[in-house]
């Protein structure tokens, strides 16, 4: 099957190197005439404007749109639009708010296009891995992309059916699913992101009491020294808490077990706060999530005036000094 795919990232790039390696035709687009060419010599058919981009696809066409969330997904959607035909197809691959993927699939209907949504997990893994796909849009327009999806996905893989799952249930354990009409998908993955937040949250926090587990603050005969990459190695196997983000803990503390080279400036890319405003909407209560976000945002900043206010009052009401830095 033929795809375009605008956007040739970390995601993008290797989205197509998967879909070529079994036998999917890819036409090519990305700001970066080097990334255009790195593809083109690997078989992608290279295109150096969006003119071409679009002139070089089969009706109906499809283009998948892999750019940053925001402002350049909106001018990529609707430059697209603005050359493509009635009855062609674009896909939204990178992580917008679904509340735009809604106000696209309306405006795109209008002028006879479809619009599909596909929340994907994976990250510059998913070459090799596949990558986890939750997909919005029409159902037809969606089983006519099942062999594009399917080629992405994971499959089944080595992972145990879920025991009394029925067989035959549909799409969900090779490792995609069509959520709902557009918009769902990336409502899927925008939550699937927010609780990302949490776990990884609550790894960091108890690796961090792992850590300063020999504090002076703690009693002597209390203290321990712990190795904290054969503990996350430990509990990679059969542990409960084991996962794949315990998998990229440990490679990472077997890299830098002091962490060294990071600062530990977090960012978030958007998908935990709207997480966190959705569940507002809908008057859910979601306190790790919320928790999890809110630590991002202190890790941005040496100390807060909320931090400031904590040290005034203890002052105030109980003549406590502030220990002076590392004292």
């Amino acid at each position: 099957m033929q795809l375009g795919m605008i956007g040739l990232g970390r995601m993008g790039g290797n989205m197509v190197r998967r879909l070529m390696r079994n036998g999917h035709q890819c036409v090519v687009y990305d700001l970066s005439p080097a990334n255009v060419a790195a593809l083109a010599t690997e078989g992608a058919t290279g295109s150096d404007s969006m003119e071409a981009f679009v002139k070089s696809l089969a009706k109906p066409r499809a283009a998948w749109v892999m750019v940053p969330a925001g402002a350049a997904t909106e001018a990529t959607v609707l430059k697209l639009a603005a050359l493509m035909e009635p009855g062609d197809t674009i896909i939204d691959g990178g992580n917008s708010y679904f509340k735009d993927d809604v106000r696209r699939s309306g405006l795109l209907k209008e002028k006879g296009f479809t619009f599909v949504d596909v929340g994907t997990s994976g990250g510059v893994w998913g070459i090799d891995r596949g990558y986890c796909m939750m997909i919005g849009g029409p159902d037809d327009v969606v089983k006519r992309l099942d062999p594009i999806f399917k080629t992405l996905a994971p499959g089944i893989g080595t992972v145990d059916k879920t025991p009394g799952r029925p067989a035959k249930q549909g799409t969900a354990e090779d490792g995609y699913l069509h959520c709902g009409p557009a918009g769902a998908g990336h409502f899927v993955k925008m939550v699937h992101n927010g609780i990302e937040y949490g776990l990884m949250q609550a790894y960091a926090e108890g690796f961090d009491i792992m850590k300063f587990a020999n504090s002076p603050e703690v009693a002597a005969e209390h203290r321990f020294t712990l190795d904290l990459p054969e503990i996350a190695e430990v509990w990679r196997r059969g542990s409960v808490v084991g996962s794949w983000l315990l998998d990229l803990t440990a490679m990472a503390l077997i890299e830098d077990p002091e962490l060294k080279r990071f600062t530990g400036n977090v960012q978030d890319s958007g998908e935990g706060r709207w997480t966190i405003m959705a569940a507002i909407e809908e008057a859910v209560p979601c306190d790790v999530l919320s928790a999890s976000l809110y630590t991002r945002f202190r890790s941005r900043q040496d100390h807060t005036f909320a931090e400031k206010m904590l040290s005034g009052m203890r002052n105030k009401f109980g003549g406590h000094i502030e220990r002076a830095a590392g004292g």
